[in-house]
């Protein structure tokens, strides 16, 4: 073998460039002609002196040599042998193995019977026991995981559809496993898929050719074609899991940018819900159906008013007239609610009314997932709406501490101000007392609201000689009727029961916020450009609509893990490369998966998957 460096031109635009070549002299019945094995690529830019050495390399790997030059080889040229002597092995045929004889009962290091009869399986092999290597270990449990979700919602037709080519459509797929598998920039995604998955093999697309930019150009295609992605997909989950979407899931959440992302115009300061308020934002809106899959994403300003994205992201979807709204207190304006019952579509919210009531005598019951009791009064206001105040234990306790920190954190700063009336440097003035008690309020406002503080003042009415307070628990506040909350819709046939249950599906979209944040790279954004921007928010949408998907599959089959410890669990499995000599002194290449770990052979089973991706590849050299 020999590394040829062939000039030539462009077919498309003439223009001249440099292509290697990995050739080899072949003799046939005529004469001596050279064969390529390899095409290098016009990138190949290892220095001309380590050629024979790398070509030498190769061949070693190869017939399973041991190496007399790996010292002398760079660490670049040792990464470029083992690749291309990995792709001349899967590039042979898969072939059975023909038997070598043995002439002998037993041979030490051998594997097999000695006095095989003809005909004996060409599975059993003489082997020398002391050259087996292992090689090449590459992840596959989550990409194959990940790819049969794909494949089951026509991922990679319907890119094929939408004009993408082979390689683009390589580009996309490896984007989302990678952001299902390994979360990260498309920087870290590159070596990752270059360097640990076995992904390629499982698409037949070798990853550590392709360039960098092919990744960022893939998040371009996405988000270009993100609305008819998005209409797909879910059409797809309707199709598979028989959805019905009758009720409409809506919430928002935010990412922080790192960097000033001064050409991002929707990159603004607001309110973070990670607190990183130091942080330009970007906002996220999701609508789901309520078995948790996206109907429609988009992306807004950081500093967007939450009710104001409401009937954008409606209109969008064309959700058909008579649909349930679902959405939190932040979202449900006086002007939203009015916009929902004029354009026809019934609403479950969180209610922003601040005065509480609840009467536990005529309450009905309804029995949670977790069997707790949730108690339920209804009550119509004066616009014929349905407000329906709700008790839970849980949030009984959590109100009750809350309440208690609130109180206790006011009550120390009156005792405080009290205490420096006695010590000769402590505040005595009226003024600068009452303007602490005011910031104290303004601090503990849900505390303070059910105290009564007295200043007991001297003749002057300028100094404190006391001050006292009173607690007095405030008609209609959380204090008052502890684990209340207020739902208001106008769905007045639907019994008490139903509408608490709609209501809780709120919190799977809390739950989906979560794991798009922790679980699957929304933050943070490094990106500096604003279509690689919202590409990237895209790009983990998508990633979160095929684990929702395989969730759903195992959540059928009794398993509700999250998709962290799914991950984790399918992440162990490798395919690996095992490497042999014969006794006649050719090598043997056998590369398959390894074994699944019975919780993934579980998984494997509920899901239909095969146990050993990428199939057992067997060559002869």
């Amino acid at each position: 073998m020999f590394i040829r460096c062939t000039p030539t031109r462009s077919r498309k635009s003439g223009a001249p460039y440099t292509t290697y070549r990995l050739v080899q002299s072949v003799r046939t019945a005529q004469s001596i002609k050279q064969a390529t094995l390899l095409n290098l690529g016009s990138h190949f830019d290892l220095p001309k002196d380590q050629w024979p050495l790398l070509v030498q390399r190769i061949d070693e790997l190869l017939h399973n040599q041991t190496s007399l030059i790996a010292s002398t080889l760079s660490e670049a040229a040792q990464t470029l042998a083992q690749r291309y002597a990995a792709q001349l092995i899967a590039l042979k045929p898969s072939e059975s193995v023909a038997p070598t004889p043995a002439p002998t009962p037993v041979v030490e290091g051998a594997m097999a019977q000695a006095h095989a009869p003809q005909g004996v399986s060409e599975r059993f092999q003489h082997v020398d026991l002391d050259s087996i290597e292992l090689i090449r270990p590459r992840s596959i449990g989550v990409e194959h995981a990940a790819l049969s979700a794909m494949r089951q919602c026509g991922f990679e037709a319907k890119l094929s559809e939408l004009g993408l080519n082979r390689p683009q459509i390589a580009a996309t797929v490896a984007s989302v496993v990678a952001r299902m598998a390994a979360p990260a920039s498309e920087l870290a995604t590159h070596a990752w898929l270059q360097q640990h998955s076995g992904l390629g093999e499982l698409i037949d697309f070798d990853f550590e050719a392709m360039d960098l930019n092919r990744l960022y150009r893939a998040s371009d295609l996405l988000y270009k074609h993100r609305d008819a992605l998005q209409d797909h997909l879910f059409a797809q989950a309707q199709s598979i899991f028989g959805l019905h979407p009758t009720i409409t899931l809506y919430d928002l959440t935010n990412t922080y940018f790192e960097g000033i992302c001064a050409s991002v115009a929707k990159a603004k300061r607001g309110h973070s819900k990670e607190s990183r308020s130091d942080c330009p934002l970007l906002t996220l809106a999701l609508t789901l159906d309520s078995s948790g899959f996206v109907r429609r994403s988009k992306v807004f300003a950081g500093n967007a008013s939450e009710p104001a994205t409401l009937k954008d992201m409606l209109e969008s979807l064309n959700a058909a007239p008579g649909a349930t709204v679902v959405m939190d207190a932040g979202i449900a304006t006086e002007a939203n609610l009015t916009w929902l019952r004029e354009n026809g579509y019934h609403y479950l919210v969180k209610s922003r009314l601040r005065e509480r009531q609840f009467d536990p005598e005529g309450a009905t019951e309804v029995q949670t997932a977790g069997d707790v009791t949730i108690k339920m009064n209804r009550v119509m206001d004066a616009q014929g709406q349905v407000l329906l105040y709700c008790h839970s234990p849980a949030r009984e306790q959590k109100d009750r501490a809350i309440d208690d920190a609130k109180a206790a954190a006011f009550e120390a700063v009156c005792e405080k101000l009290k205490a420096g009336l006695s010590k000769p440097r402590g505040a005595k003035d009226v003024d600068t007392i009452m303007e602490r008690l005011g910031r104290a309020k303004a601090a503990h406002p849900r505390g303070a609201q059910h105290y009564e503080v007295q200043v007991t003042r001297d003749e002057t009415q300028l100094i404190a000689l006391d001050i006292t307070w009173s607690k007095c628990i405030k008609t209609g506040s959380a204090a008052a009727h502890p684990g209340v909350y207020c739902l208001r819709t106008n769905l007045l046939d639907v019994d008490d029961a139903t509408l608490w249950r709609t209501y809780v599906m709120l919190t799977d979209l809390e739950s989906v916020f979560r794991s798009l944040k922790t679980d699957l790279g929304l933050r943070p954004v490094f990106h500096q450009v604003e279509r690689r921007v919202e590409g990237h928010l895209f790009i983990s949408v998508l990633a979160y609509h095929f684990v929702h998907m395989l969730r759903t599959q195992l959540k059928h089959q009794g398993i509700n893990d999250s998709w962290s410890t799914l991950r984790e669990t399918l992440s162990v499995q490798r395919r690996v490369t095992l490497t042999m000599t014969r006794r006649d002194g050719r090598s043997v290449h056998v590369r398959k998966a390894s074994r699944p770990e019975p919780r993934h052979q579980s998984i494997n089973e509920m899901l239909g998957h095969a146990p050993n991706p990428g199939g057992t590849h067997r060559t002869l050299i």
